[in-house]
């Protein structure tokens, strides 16, 4: 693969901000090094001391960092566990650390020599990860479960926290398609399962605090505790039909019984474009245009000119006035985000508040999305067996967005002046209709803003009236508010000189859920039980409104008062109601702390489906087995941990809209006199199906958690097998039926795959360590079984086949460009040289037969890649961290805009690209011809976009103690970071991530930030 992003240059408008981080790294440098060389004139007198370091087994432990403490003094024992520290005098304590074991404090009193025995470090197999509806020792998990702590979420700045997951989660498939400000990236958790509306039916459920119906864009990352990202059906069964596509659980910071305590951060820095395809030069486009008509025998030289161009072109070649379009319409954007956080509380009084303000400008004027948010976490106790609380959560944004210009700047010749003499824009700048592609950036020509209100408060009364048993009701309620507006004059884009409009557009959203979980604990001597019981009630509503009419009288009001639309004034409204009750079980049981199991069954009863169809019993089992506790595998230390697991669980989903099983009426107009309209009704076109039934998938898992070293190593490896059937899709009926189309449950899909998921501890001294994240996941998804047999369809994107994923490329396969040397071969297939030459591939009769008829496409590729992984390093030197994070997609395709607005006629500009002429026999692209067709254009836009990204990297330095007490700071850290740097592709001419999308170009971000706690 060939490089494709040029290094960042060194005039980079954001370099003055890394001066600024390294003015303040040096000064702080400096303080501290005079500091340091003050306490070594103060404390010249030292004293050796030697010892061992062993295990409670005695065996001697390697690489065992002891620090003095209070100070960067240190050393590590030899591979005997001998070590040897020179201690200042007055040195009272030394701290021995190692991983997988208790750090120990040592007295120092007046010995020179100290035998230490560290204690097995048993809180990483005691660490509680949460699944759903409770908390499970990491040690008993026996389902697919990822963690990622809150350190690791604000490593990388990012817009949303699903962002901050990107190649940290073995199985997530993460992407970023839209580089809009303010917009996210999507997630596929184990590949796609429904075929209907890929886009949104796949999409995991997300749980905040144990709330659902939460939107995870309007968390901040900072204010998170964990995330787990449940994976297999035994984790996700006891969701039932909610958690068919993978569960997210969020979990935000709470207060703490100490002192109160302030965290701020905050980052600040710029954007660009991350690669954006170039497209012709004027002279590019004027040689290109005259070879369009040379072919077409309208042009043979410079003296012809006045046949293919207008005054005004010719006008701007003569004066040699060229323009690059889409290089006036990118700018530098910028992105800041700032973060208050206030924990504290006393025993029984609990309290954590934040506040954030996010603000992005993108690459496009107009372009700017605002977010302001507020948390408040407050948990009471009011004695030993009631506890009660409440989080709040309060999200506002405020989006200015634009219609894409992109797609009119890649046309507009390349010739001429954006502005007169006086400097006005020249709205139509003399190439016909073509409107001036920085029409909607002057003052007053477009408005189009959203803003949505959202909140979440959620209450809960916890009782333990007896030992072992709790009861917990939580009652939560989010209401969304949303309002759109949209303006633009007659002087855009969109308004072509001719009208104005005006529209807005209203939606409210309420989710409400009232859930109660009774959980029960017992220990029988080797066996523990935990009994979890939940009933759950789910409501939302959903409610909208709009209107919006032509040529506003004054256009100054925008879309502020729509009785000055004086022409085609239009309203409507719609509303929609959707249930689902649930009634869950679960049992976890443990045999001597080794053998484990968990049942777990739930029944769900939605609204959306019909009658005999409405509920559904979702039920798992899974088992683990603790190999690394049975007696055979004492003694042995290769491996520290070691736990094998297997399980097995069906789920559910219900991706409809409500309403669907009914049949609806549709208004439409009628003419009972051929003269006089009436409105009438008929019947919609999409029919309801009363007897449409749940998608449902059965999962199967086996996995393997293993540490190596005392832990020095440690990872998970699993395999799943995923089979969805009773696919909920939309099929298409024949026109004499009289509808279009009606929801059934037809076919089955299947994703099976592995994940690899591994850290290790590279190196663990007293003044440098370095450790390491590996991700690695295959998945292989394909369609099982379609009950009529392949659908194909005319969209090379749309056709669904045995054996391959949902979405794949049919089409014609690309062989070159005809030659000149082919003409008589190209005329048999009615072609000429110059144009697309594909494949023959096969014919009625299944074989070749000299045509090219829709019988000869064929698979070209997938969206869905053959594996994607991650690698993130960290390292820390004294007071120095560095965070390397690469991540990678390989084997899926691409079908891009950006060779898809190549077109042969020579009227429009065109990307850089290859093309076809006598003198340069390419078989890239297909030579220009101003009045011949393009046939086969979709061949030309198809590309394998494997990428390796140089996702981030982050430099920080963290003030020593001594300093930051002085100004009563427990902790600064400083740092600039960089994001989404490099790549390796062979997609030269864009970010590969995009799959070449031109309309919404992805961006590269450099800032520098601070986080300081107190």
């Amino acid at each position: 693969m060939k490089k494709f992003f040029p290094p960042p240059k060194i005039n980079h408008p954001v370099m003055p901000l890394v001066f600024l981080f390294f003015i303040m790294l040096l000064t702080t440098v400096q303080v501290s090094a005079a500091s340091g060389q003050a306490l070594v004139n103060q404390t010249l007198a030292v004293r050796d001391i030697t010892g061992k370091v062993t295990d409670e087994k005695g065996e001697a432990l390697p690489g065992v960092t002891v620090l003095v403490k209070g100070t960067t003094i240190g050393t590590a024992t030899n591979a005997e566990g001998v070590y040897n520290i020179s201690t200042p005098e007055g040195a009272q304590t030394l701290v021995f650390s190692f991983i997988g074991f208790i750090t120990k404090e040592v007295s120092v009193g007046n010995a020179t020599n100290l035998n230490v025995t560290l204690a097995t470090d048993a809180k990483a197999l005691e660490e509680v990860v949460v699944v759903g509806y409770g908390e499970v020792k990491k040690r008993d998990l026996t389902g697919s479960v990822v963690s990622v702590k809150g350190e690791e979420v604000t490593k990388v700045p990012v817009t949303t926290v699903t962002e901050a997951l990107q190649g940290k989660v073995p199985g997530a498939d993460i992407t970023r398609s839209n580089g809009y400000a303010g917009a996210g990236p999507s997630i596929r958790i184990r590949g796609n399962r429904s075929i209907a509306n890929p886009g949104s039916s796949n999409n995991p459920l997300y749980i905040v605090d144990g709330v659902q119906g939460v939107n995870p864009s309007v968390i901040n990352p900072n204010d998170i505790e964990s995330i787990e990202v449940l994976k297999d059906a035994s984790s996700t069964a006891i969701y039932g039909s909610r958690g068919a596509n993978g569960v997210i659980i969020i979990t935000t910071k709470r207060g703490t019984s100490d002192k109160p305590r302030f965290s701020f951060n905050s980052y600040a820095g710029m954007s660009e474009v991350a690669g954006y395809g170039k497209y012709m030069t004027g002279p590019e486009y004027v040689a290109f245009r005259r070879e369009a008509y040379r072919a077409a025998g309208n042009w043979s030289s410079p003296a012809d000119d006045p046949k293919i161009f207008n005054a005004p072109l010719l006008e701007a070649i003569e004066k040699q006035q060229y323009v690059s379009w889409p290089e006036l319409l990118i700018n530098n954007g910028f992105q800041q985000d700032y973060q208050l956080g206030i924990s504290g509380g006393s025993e029984k009084t609990k309290v954590y508040f934040s506040g954030n303000y996010f603000n992005e400008k993108g690459i496009l004027k107009n372009d700017e999305f605002k977010r302001y948010t507020g948390r408040l976490n407050i948990d009471q106790t009011i004695n030993k067996w009631l506890n009660v609380g409440m989080q709040t959560q309060v999200s506002y944004s405020d989006n200015d967005r634009r219609r894409d210009p992109f797609n009119v700047a890649s046309k507009v010749a390349p010739l001429g002046s954006p502005y007169d003499a006086e400097g006005k824009l020249i709205f139509l700048p003399g190439f016909g209709s073509q409107v001036n592609p920085l029409a909607d950036e002057q003052p007053g020509a477009w408005k189009e803003n959203r803003e949505i209100m959202t909140g979440t408060l959620a209450t809960y009364l916890e009782i333990k009236p007896a030992k072992g048993l709790n009861i917990r009701t939580t009652f939560a309620a989010t209401l969304t508010d949303t309002d759109q507006g949209h303006f633009n004059s007659k002087f855009t884009i969109d308004g072509k000189g001719a009208t104005s409009r005006s529209e807005i557009t209203n939606a409210k959203n309420k989710f409400i859920s009232w859930e109660n979980i009774l959980t029960y604990n017992k220990e029988i001597k080797d066996h523990a039980f935990t009994l979890t019981g939940v009933t759950s009630y789910l409501s939302s509503v959903n409610f909208s409104d709009y209107s919006g009419g032509n040529n506003q009288l004054l256009e100054s009001q925008y879309y502020y008062s729509l009785t000055g639309a004086a022409q085609n004034m239009y309203m409507g409204s719609a509303y929609s109601q959707s249930n689902l009750v649930s009634f869950t079980g679960r049992l976890n049981y443990s045999l001597k702390g080794k053998y484990l199991l968990t049942l777990t069954g739930r029944s769900d009863g939605s609204s959306k489906l019909g009658e005999g169809n409405k509920w559904a019993f979702f039920p798992s089992a899974a088992l683990g087995w603790r190999i690394i506790d049975e007696d055979f595998m004492q003694g042995q230390q290769a491996l520290s941990e070691l736990k094998l697991r297997a399980s097995y669980g069906i789920s559910g989903n219900d991706v409809i809209n409500p309403y669907v099983t009914q049949n609806s009426l549709s208004q439409i107009q009628f003419s009972y006199n051929d003269a006089t309209p009436a409105i009438a009704y008929g019947l919609n076109p999409t029919i309801g199906n009363p007897n449409l039934d749940w998608e449902t998938t059965a999962t199967v898992d086996v996995g393997l958690d293993f540490g190596i070293l005392k832990n020095r190593i440690t990872g998970t490896l699993d395999y799943y097998d995923a089979y969805t059937r009773d696919l909920i899709f939309p099929l298409s009926l024949p026109l004499s039926t009289g509808v279009a189309t009606v929801s059934r449950n037809i076919g089955k899909t299947r994703n099976r795959g592995v994940e690899l998921g591994l850290t290790t501890n590279n190196i663990t001294t007293p003044d440098f360590t370095w450790s390491t994240n590996y991700t690695f996941t295959k998945n292989k998804e394909e369609i099982v079984d379609l009950p009529n047999g392949n659908v194909i369809d005319n969209d090379y994107r749309r056709s669904l086949i045995t054996g391959q994923p949902a979405q794949i490329y049919y089409d014609y396969k690309k062989l070159g460009i005809w030659q000149l040397n082919e003409e008589a071969e190209a005329k048999s297939f009615g072609a000429k040289p110059g144009e697309i030459k594909v494949a023959d591939l096969s014919g009625p009769d299944g074989i070749p037969d000299g045509k090219i008829t829709a019988a000869d496409k064929t698979i070209i590729g997938t969206t869905v890649p053959k594996w994607t992984g991650g690698l993130n390093n960290n390292f820390r030197y004294k007071g120095f961290d560095l965070n390397v994070f690469l991540y990678a997609r390989v084997g899926q395709w691409a079908s891009s805009d950006y060779y898809g607005k190549y077109r042969r006629n020579g009227q429009d500009n065109n990307p850089r690209v290859d093309y076809w002429t006598p003198e340069n026999p390419t078989n890239a692209f297909p030579g220009p011809h101003a009045t011949d067709t393009y046939n086969y254009i979709t061949t030309t836009t198809l590309y394998e976009s494997s990428y390796m990204k140089l996702r981030n990297v982050t430099l920080g330095y963290t003030l020593p103690k001594a300093i930051s007490n002085r100004f009563k700071v427990d902790n600064l850290r400083i740092y600039v970071s960089g994001k989404n740097l490099y790549a390796i592709s062979d997609f030269k001419d864009f970010d590969p991530e995009s799959e070449g999308i031109t309309d919404q170009p992805l961006n590269r971000l450099y800032v520098g930030g601070i986080n300081i706690t107190f």
